[in-house]
This record gives C-alpha cells, sequence and structure tokens, in this order.
C-alpha cells in the first residue's frame, strides 16, 4: 500500500539530490540505472511521481561512492 505523503515529484527528487533543477532528474535517471524509477509516469510532459523512501535509501546507498549531487548538467 502506497502513503500518499510518500510520493514526490521531480522538484521533491531533485530537492532531495540538492540538484538545482527538477529536470535534472531525467539526466539522473539515465546516468544511474539504480535510481529508483517513477511508481507513477504519466508519459512526457506529464507528472511523474516517487516514493520518497525509495529515493531516501538509494541516496544513502550511494554516499560511500561519489554522487555527482549538485552537477545537473
Amino acid at each position: 500500500m502506497v502513503k500518499t505523503e510518500d510520493l514526490i515529484d521531480a522538484q521533491g527528487v531533485a530537492g532531495l539530490l540538492r540538484l538545482s533543477h527538477a529536470n535534472s532528474v531525467s539526466t539522473y535517471l539515465r546516468r544511474y540505472p539504480d535510481m529508483p524509477r517513477p511508481v507513477l509516469d504519466l508519459g512526457a510532459g506529464r507528472p511523474r511521481l516517487w516514493l520518497r523512501p525509495q529515493v531516501l535509501r538509494w541516496l544513502r546507498s550511494r554516499q560511500s561512492e561519489p554522487l555527482s549531487v549538485g552537477d545537473d548538467s
């Protein structure tokens, strides 16, 4: 069961990853194949939602490795 309060959009993911733009989340999805995928993706130009606990778990697992946090190229 999904708790609605755990759902975050690309802006929320960008905030957790310390990215300056929500669009940079797409770059991270391509760059890091192990990054959690949205649990809801309504297609191009439409909302995508992630589960905050999954993103936080992934971020913690990457802290021992260099992660391009803030690199939103």
